[in-house]
């Protein structure tokens, strides 16, 4: 699951070339993407399935990946989603095996004790992530229910009840309780976290899930499978998962396959700066094959999504393949484009490339009907910019991958209507730059400072004051952090998750940008 560190590329044509190369090639050995393992999925896997291979190892891992103050997982909310799957997971296995009580008590108290001293009473809002609100409550429910039942071998008075997090309901997960309890279809959507949905879910999903997996997620697929020795345990389930544990060694990321997601980020991210070279067919033909009449999905078995298909639609556009973007149309709101139909919510990341797709057929295909469609998404991506000005979103914690993203579509397809923003942006960017040389939400990050550059760098605007220091501190940060060995999970999913290949064609941009603007070797 994931890719060994690599040196930073010599800055030279060669260099920045032979790069281009390895990330293609990256690419095709690992057809599955490659993606850093999760918290909360690996939590799921020692509660739900600790009958699966490389149960040991996800119990090391979760006890290693503790932090001091008793959480797992990111700063702040951030850490709540994964430290409940922890805690629940050690409890579970505590509870189970006699053997690992006295081993797994210590990182127990101290995860219930950071939810019950921090997490679950501060007054920051959790995270807008896929599937919180019916995550957060069920796996409450489960600590719960486990600590009332004391350790293995002993009982104790019930624990109080712990609380639902600063500005969480139980709204959602009770709507979704009376759909099953009404026979109701679970919206595709959902799939994703079957984990957290109760036993009548079964009989809402296919009888086969796709390629053997339900929603993309080894948490879910597990839970759908429940006991793999009883008569009619799905072989595929079980094929999908083994396969899965053995590629991470135990760990498993929340969504897999990525191949779609991962090879569209990739190709339009080097494409969109001039990068991307000698792609093979495959490649470009795998992702033409992904979009269908309502475009394409991240991973089968999931719904499709206008952030994938603007992709993969800009990507292909943009190496020679242009498909209509018709199949787009079916997410337009009327104001801005929804990630998927019933979306709760809104991204600016999504409506961000929804512009360059639609934007390079506009150009390239006058004929096209898109150009009102082009002028309105810019302006609800202008409108969306704060005082300060970045843009945040719902797919990523930085703000520095949404003012990217923004940035680069608005510079390309709106820069008459937008150009003062973008000045506010790389302002802001410039200004945010860290001692280092840096760039980031909670520390500094060679994705993070990449995204930056590419505001600097990539915008066609006159360059702002200071901006040579600027690059030149952020290109030997660069250089001094090779990429592999800082991968912060910045990427929301159930749980914060590190795309390596996205993030290494991220720094090569920027990396290219610094050399198409004669700001490398300076």
């Amino acid at each position: 699951m994931t890719a060994a560190p690599v040196a930073a590329p010599d800055v030279g044509d060669a260099g920045l070339a032979a790069a281009g190369r390895e990330l293609v090639a990256a690419m095709l050995a690992a057809p599955a993407g490659t993606v850093s393992p999760s918290i909360y999925e690996t939590g799921r896997l020692v509660g739900d399935a600790p009958w699966l291979p490389g149960h040991a190892e996800r119990l090391r891992y979760l006890l290693a990946a503790q932090r001091a103050d008793g959480g797992w997982g990111a700063p702040g909310a951030y850490g709540l989603v994964p430290t409940l799957s922890a805690v629940e997971a050690l409890l579970s296995a505590r509870r189970t095996d006699s053997r690992e009580a006295h081993r797994l008590a210590p990182a127990v108290d101290r995860g219930v004790a950071a939810l019950r001293d921090r997490l679950l009473v501060a007054v920051e809002p959790v995270p807008d992530m896929p599937g919180v609100d019916l995550i957060v409550p069920a796996l409450i429910d489960r600590i719960d229910a486990l600590l009332d039942g004391g350790a293995v071998g002993r009982s104790r008075p019930a624990a109080p009840a712990l609380p639902m997090p600063y500005g969480m309901t139980r709204h959602r997960a009770d709507a979704v309780g009376r759909l099953l309890a009404a026979g109701g279809p679970v919206p595709q959507k959902l799939w994703h976290a079957f984990e957290v949905l109760d036993a009548r879910a079964r009989v809402c999903l296919p009888a086969r899930p796709v390629s053997g997996a339900v929603g993309a997620s080894p948490a879910a697929t597990a839970a759908w499978l429940g006991d793999p020795a009883r008569a009619g345990a799905d072989p595929a389930a079980l094929a999908y998962l083994t396969g899965v544990v053995a590629r991470g060694g135990g760990p498993v990321p929340c969504t897999t396959p990525i191949a779609v997601f991962e090879r569209a980020w990739v190709l339009s991210g080097l494409a969109r700066v001039g990068a991307a070279t000698d792609v093979p067919a495959e490649l470009t033909g795998g992702l033409a094959a992904a979009l269908g009449p309502t475009g394409a999905a991240t991973s089968p078995g999931l719904p499709t999504d206008a952030d994938t298909t603007a992709v993969t639609l800009f990507a292909l556009a943009r190496l020679g393949r242009p498909v209509a973007p018709d199949s787009l149309l079916a997410y337009d709101t009327g104001a801005h484009f929804c990630t998927w139909q019933g979306e709760d919510g809104a991204s600016v990341t999504t409506n961000a490339h929804v512009l360059e797709a639609l934007g390079w057929h506009t150009r390239h295909r006058p004929g096209r009907p898109y150009a009102d469609v082009v002028r309105r998404v810019a302006g609800w991506l202008v409108d969306g910019q704060h005082p300060d000005g970045s843009w945040t979103d719902r797919w990523h914690a930085s703000p520095y991958y949404a003012t990217a993203s923004v940035a680069a579509s608005l510079a390309e397809y709106a820069p008459d209507t937008a150009g003062e923003r973008l000045d506010r942006a790389a302002d802001w960017v410039r200004d945010t730059q860290r001692d280092d040389g840096s760039w980031g939400l909670w520390a500094g990050t060679p994705e993070e400072t990449a995204y930056a550059l590419q505001v600097l760098l990539g915008t066609g605007r006159a360059p702002r004051p200071g901006l040579a220091r600027v690059v030149r501190r952020a290109l030997a940060y660069l250089d001094d952090h090779r990429e592999g060995t800082e991968d912060v999970p910045l990427w929301h999913d159930k749980d914060l998750y590190h795309p390596v290949l996205i993030v290494r064609a991220a720094v090569l941009a920027a990396r290219h940008l610094a050399r198409l603007t004669g700001h490398a070797g300076r």
